[in-house]
C-alpha cells in the first residue's frame, strides 16, 4: 500500500510537466526554427585565439539556428557546427541537455616537411554545459546570452541559403580585387600587355575573390586554400615549387642563345641588370621585412615570373620558423602578381628609364651583326652552362636544369617531340594552372595587406633599377672598347628577365631612331643570360638564407 501512494504522489507532481509537455509551449518550440544573427565569428577556419599572433581578427555575423523535435531532441547549428542534445520543460523554462561532440579543429600546417595539405587536423570531443533558455513577452527565446526569434522552416532555408550566397559575405576588399582582376583583363585584351599571363592571372583574381563561407574549424573545400578543393590541389604546384622548373623547361625548348654564344661579353649586361634583385633585398630589409621575405622580394627586380614563384615559395610561404620564433609570412600571392604585372608592363617601364640614361648618339649606334654559330657550340652550350651555373648556385638546380635540358631537347635535332611537346602543349598547359591558382591566391583577405602595397613598391622600384643597371652596365663596358665594337646601350635594358618583351621594347625604340638599326638578336643576348643570372641570383639567395 505504501509503494502504491509513493507512485501517486509522483505523478501527481509530474503532471504538470507532463501537461506541459504536450501543450502549447511544446508545440510552439516544434512549430519552426528559432533563429540568432549576431557578430563575433571569425572567418578563418585556421584561427587559434590561443596560438595566433592576431589577438584582434576581423569578424563576421553569422546565423545561429536551434531546433526543436517532438521527440525532445534538439539540433543546435552554431557557424555550421551541429551540437545535438535532448530537452524538457521544467515549469516555463526550456532545459538543454548536450550530447558529448568530436570537434575537428583545422590548424595552419607549421611543417615544412610535410607540405601535402595546408592544414593539420587535431580532434576534440567537447560537451557543452547545460542551458536554460525561456520564452520573454515579444515571444523570443533567451537565457544563454542569445536573442532566438522564430521562423518557419522554409524561411531558415532562405536564411541559410543566404549566409553561403557571395551577398552575405562580400566585403569592400573582394569588390577591390575584383576591379584588379578586370583591369589585367583589359590590359591583356585592348593593349595586348603579355594576355597569355595576364588572361588567366586576371580571371583567377575573380575566382579567388568570390565571397564564400568561412568559419573557424570549418572547411567548404571550394578556396584555393582549402585543402581537399580542385584549387587547392592545383596551387600545391605553386607553393612546393612544382610549375616554375616546368615553365623553364618549356622557354629552354623555345629559346635560341645563338645570340649569346656567337657575343658571349653580352652576358654581362644581364649580369649587371641583377643589381635590382639585391638592391631591392636591402630596401626589403630597410622597411621591415625579415630577411628571407626580403630575399623572395628582391627576386621581382628580375622580372621572372617563375623564378619570383621559386623563391618565394621556398623563402616567404608562411611555413617557415625563423631562428626568433616567428613564422614568415605567406607572400607568394604578392610576389607573384608583382612580377607579372611588371613583367607585362615592360612596354610602359622601360622607355622613360631607357630615355633617360642614355643619349640621342648612344640610341642611334649600330653594332656589328652576330657570327654564325655551329650546331656543335649550340650542344655543347647547355652542358657547359649548367656545368658552370649549377656549382655556383646548385640551389637554383631545379630551374637551371630543366632551362638546360630544354635547349638540349631543341638543339640536339634528334628530340623534336619532345622539344614540340615541351615548347608548346606543356608550357602552355602550365601556363594555364600557373595563372589561374596565382591569381586565386589573391584572396582580399590574404592579398589586401600592407605588407603587399611595400611589396608593389619595391617590386617597381627593383625594375627600375635592373633596368638602369642593365644600361649602365653597357655604357660602362663602352669605355674599355673601340669604337667599331660599341654596345648599343639601350640592349642593356634586356637584361631583365622578360622574355622576348624587353628585346622586342629595344629593337622598336632602334628603329624609332633610326629605320635601319634592328636590335633584336643584339638584345636577345643579354635577355637570355638575364633568365640564367636570375635563376643563379635566386640560387645564391637562397643558400644565404635557407
Amino acid at each position: 500500500m505504501k509503494n502504491i501512494l509513493l507512485i501517486i504522489a509522483a505523478f501527481l507532481i509530474l503532471l504538470p510537466q507532463f501537461a506541459w509537455a504536450n501543450g502549447p509551449l511544446t508545440e510552439e518550440l516544434t512549430s519552426g526554427k528559432w533563429i540568432n544573427r549576431a557578430g563575433g565569428y571569425v572567418a578563418n577556419p585556421t584561427y587559434d585565439a590561443e596560438s595566433s599572433e592576431d589577438k584582434n581578427p576581423r569578424t563576421v555575423e553569422r546565423f545561429k539556428t536551434l531546433g526543436f523535435d517532438e521527440d525532445y531532441s534538439f539540433i543546435l547549428d552554431s557557424a555550421k557546427q551541429r551540437y545535438t542534445g535532448k530537452w524538457h520543460l521544467e515549469n516555463d523554462k526550456v532545459v538543454l541537455l548536450f550530447n558529448a561532440k568530436k570537434i575537428t579543429h583545422l590548424r595552419k600546417n607549421t611543417d615544412p616537411n610535410s607540405m601535402g595539405s595546408s592544414y593539420t587536423t587535431r580532434d576534440e570531443i567537447i560537451k557543452l554545459p547545460k542551458r536554460v533558455l525561456s520564452i520573454n513577452s515579444d515571444g523570443e527565446l533567451s537565457g544563454d546570452g542569445f536573442i532566438y526569434k522564430q521562423y518557419p522552416n522554409a524561411v531558415s532555408g532562405l536564411y541559410n541559403f543566404y549566409e553561403f550566397s557571395g551577398f552575405a559575405n562580400v566585403t569592400w576588399q573582394h569588390l577591390v580585387m575584383m576591379l584588379v582582376g578586370f583591369f589585367f583583363i583589359f590590359l591583356a585584351i585592348k593593349y595586348d600587355f603579355e594576355p597569355l599571363l595576364l588572361i588567366p592571372i586576371g580571371f583567377g583574381i575573380l575566382i579567388g575573390n568570390i565571397p564564400m563561407f568561412q568559419a573557424v574549424d570549418f572547411n567548404l573545400k571550394l578556396g584555393v586554400y582549402e585543402p581537399g578543393s580542385v584549387l587547392n590541389i592545383l596551387y600545391q604546384g605553386v607553393v612546393q615549387g612544382w610549375y616554375p622548373p616546368l615553365i623553364f623547361l618549356g622557354l629552354g625548348a623555345m629559346t635560341d642563345f645563338s645570340s649569346l654564344i656567337s657575343n658571349p661579353k653580352l652576358m654581362l649586361l644581364g649580369a649587371a641588370a641583377q643589381i635590382g634583385i639585391f638592391l631591392t633585398f636591402l630596401g626589403a630589409l630597410y622597411l621591415g621585412f625579415s630577411a628571407p621575405e626580403a630575399g623572395a622580394i628582391g627576386i621581382i627586380g628580375g622580372a621572372d615570373g617563375p623564378t619570383a614563384i621559386f623563391i618565394s615559395s621556398k623563402l616567404a610561404n608562411g611555413v617557415n620558423i625563423m631562428p626568433n620564433g616567428e613564422t614568415v609570412k605567406n607572400l607568394i600571392g604578392p610576389i607573384a602578381i608583382a612580377a607579372y604585372s611588371y613583367m607585362a608592363l615592360v612596354p610602359v617601364i622601360q622607355p622613360p628609364v631607357i630615355r633617360l640614361l642614355t643619349s640621342k648618339r648612344e640610341r642611334r649606334i649600330k653594332m656589328k651583326p652576330p657570327r654564325a654559330v655551329s650546331k656543335l657550340e649550340k650542344i655543347l652550350f647547355p652542358i657547359v652552362g649548367l656545368m658552370l651555373t649549377a656549382y655556383i648556385a646548385p640551389s637554383a638546380l631545379p630551374l637551371l636544369g630543366m632551362l638546360f635540358f630544354g635547349n638540349l631537347l631543341k638543339e640536339s635535332g634528334v628530340t623534336k617531340r619532345l622539344a614540340n611537346t615541351a615548347s608548346n602543349a606543356l608550357i602552355d598547359t602550365i601556363t594555364i594552372l600557373l595563372g589561374i591558382t596565382v591569381g586565386a591566391s589573391t584572396q582580399a583577405d590574404v592579398f589586401l595587406t600592407p605588407s603587399s602595397i611595400k611589396i608593389f613598391g619595391l617590386g617597381a622600384a627593383s625594375f627600375i633599377i635592373a633596368t638602369a643597371g642593365g644600361v649602365l652596365g653597357a655604357k660602362l663596358m663602352n669605355l674599355f672598347l673601340s669604337k667599331r665594337n660599341k654596345i648599343n646601350p639601350m640592349i642593356g635594358a634586356a637584361g631583365v628577365s622578360a622574355v622576348p618583351d624587353s628585346s622586342r621594347v629595344v629593337q622598336h625604340l632602334g628603329l624609332k631612331y633610326d629605320p635601319s638599326n634592328h636590335l633584336l638578336m643584339h638584345a636577345m643576348s643579354p635577355n637570355v643570360s638575364g633568365v640564367i643570372g636570375s635563376a643563379v641570383g635566386a640560387g645564391i639567395l637562397l643558400s644565404f638564407l635557407m
